[in-house]
């Protein structure tokens, strides 16, 4: 547990980063490196709640993640399925909402309507928000919301492509965490990343558990934000 004087950041994103190169560190197939990763966020989920985490974002598959094999892609589609239907409940824990935020471009109909089931079965939990972050791209989320402006006649500010982003009720990030010792955003959350803190952690994410979001939320407290004032 945190202590007590902690400043709790309001939203934490997790580049998940190193499932594959932790499966070929540990002489396994890939797709027990993705099982492994996929049980981490049930871990991180329910470690991020537990000291006040509001929200939590996980950057699940990316909009690039189509050029990876037919047969990685089928399973981690299988995986998805599988949090969003028999481990719902697991995956978000008790009174967590649950929201999935992408594209529905490319996506077999039974996993976005299980999807969609998983938001409506969560939408009045209250305790903490879970943002999947599902067939995303940081610069499609943007394009994707000017076009309703332009569509809507709205004027196009920075607030009124708030407004419309994926999920916009869901506020900017305060640190995001990239696992597996690489450095880049990948185009995770460009607009809600504007100032976010950063955090790089060398280990992949199979490895991480809840001693690591205690680190990031000490890691957090010994920051100093600035906003460019």
């Amino acid at each position: 547990m945190t202590d007590t004087q902690d400043k709790i950041p309001n939203h934490i994103g997790y580049i998940m980063d190193g499932n594959r190169r932790w499966a070929k560190q540990h002489g396994i197939p890939t797709y027990e490196g993705h099982l492994a990763g996929y049980n981490r966020i049930k871990d991180i989920t329910r470690a991020s709640v537990d000291a006040g985490v509001k929200y939590i974002s996980f950057y699940a598959f990316s909009t690039e993640n189509w050029d990876r094999t037919e047969k990685e892609i089928n399973y981690l589609m299988k995986l998805f399925l599988r949090m969003f239907t028999s481990d719902l409940d697991e995956v978000v824990g008790e009174d967590v909402r649950i929201i999935i935020a992408g594209t529905d471009d490319r996506l077999d109909k039974k996993i976005i309507q299980a999807a969609r089931a998983a938001e409506k079965k969560t939408a009045s939990n209250k305790r903490a928000t879970v943002l999947v972050c599902f067939n995303y791209g940081g610069q499609k989320e943007i394009v994707e919301s000017v076009k309703k402006l332009v569509a809507s006649g709205d004027e196009i500010t920075e607030e009124n492509i708030s407004n419309h982003l994926y999920a916009p009720d869901v506020p900017p990030c305060d640190i995001i965490v990239r696992t597996s010792g690489e450095q880049r955003l990948s185009n995770f959350m460009l607009w809600r990343a504007a100032y976010s803190e950063l955090m790089f952690v060398d280990k992949s994410w199979p490895d991480m558990g809840p001693e690591d979001v205690t680190a990031v939320i000490e890691e957090y407290n010994n920051r100093t934000r600035r906003y460019g004032g």
